[in-house]
């Protein structure tokens, strides 16, 4: 403690200095990483007073609403119109709109009835499609880069849902992992560099329904690895079941994606040994 109070003695001049960084226009953080002041007490004594500079004011999507709202109103709409526009509640327009004059009331057709409701749906869809997005970029950024120990982790968890496994009555030790997903195929391949697998031993094959687009999937799926089609092995094709429902059947279909490593079978013993160092570590955690 006497070493946090030492090195904000000079509170004064560290005020001035903080105020005039403000000034200039940084934000918080800046000032904080500038100034090496990781007291948020402190910082706030420091700025006290001192609004934000203007960029760094998140915009309201409520005032664009609000804003929206009162041209409806001044046009004429009703708050279920305007709510249904808007896909906001009439709690909310009864704020912005109520010092407005009341619109005549008229009988609506029926068209009329199911365009607002139509435009009102798409609205909601876009509302809740933008929440959504909010959401998932929230928690990217919470993410952040991932440490070595962090990937090394996350790799062994990824190969163990999804990779080869030792069976009792298939006993072969390799390491082979199949999946659709580009992204996950990505993360594996950043795992074996993290492992310093030789690229040389890699070997990729496409795993695909006989009905799809075999040429384009190989194509994708050698873009997406950086190597020629000519290095992918022999594609295995899925014969197609006319009973089955299939979903996946859009040109954006491109089946699997097949990695084996030569020679894995050391390195399948280690990805066993810390998979289940892993379930140790987690079953041992203190209360």
């Amino acid at each position: 403690m006497a070493h946090a109070h030492s090195k904000y003695a000079d509170f004064e001049g560290l005020r001035e200095q903080a105020v005039t960084l403000r000034r200039a226009g940084l934000s918080r953080r800046q000032i904080r990483d500038r100034l090496h002041v990781d007291n948020n007490d402190i910082l706030n004594r420091l700025l006290e007073g001192e609004p934000p500079p203007e960029w760094t004011k998140r915009p309201n999507a409520k005032d664009d609403l609000r804003a929206r709202a009162r041209e409806l109103r001044l046009q004429g709409w009703t708050y279920d119109q305007i709510q249904v526009e808007l896909g906001c509640s009439k709690s909310s327009i009864s704020l912005w709109v109520r010092d407005l004059p009341r619109p005549e009331r008229r009988k609506r057709t029926r068209e009329e009835a199911s365009a607002i409701a139509k435009r009102g749906w798409e609205a909601k869809l876009r509302l809740r499609e933008e929440e959504r997005q909010q959401t998932r970029q929230l928690a990217a950024d919470a993410v952040g880069r991932l440490t070595d120990r962090e990937l090394f982790l996350v790799g062994v968890g990824l190969y163990w849902a999804e990779g080869a496994k030792r069976k009792p009555y298939s006993r072969r030790e390799r390491v082979t992992f199949v999946n659709s997903d580009p992204d996950m195929v990505t993360v594996f391949l950043a795992w074996l560099n993290l492992l310093r697998v030789n690229p040389e031993t890699l070997r990729f094959a496409v795993q695909i329904h006989e009905t799809a687009d075999i040429a384009a999937a190989e194509h994708f799926w050698a873009d997406h690895v950086g190597i020629e089609t000519a290095k992918l092995l022999k594609t295995t094709l899925k014969k197609h079941n006319p009973s089955t429902n299939r979903k996946n059947t859009n040109e954006n279909y491109f089946g699997c994606l097949r990695i084996d490593v030569r020679d894995g079978a050391d390195l399948y013993r280690r990805i066993e040994g810390w998979w289940y160092g892993i379930v140790g570590g987690a079953t041992r955690r203190p209360d």
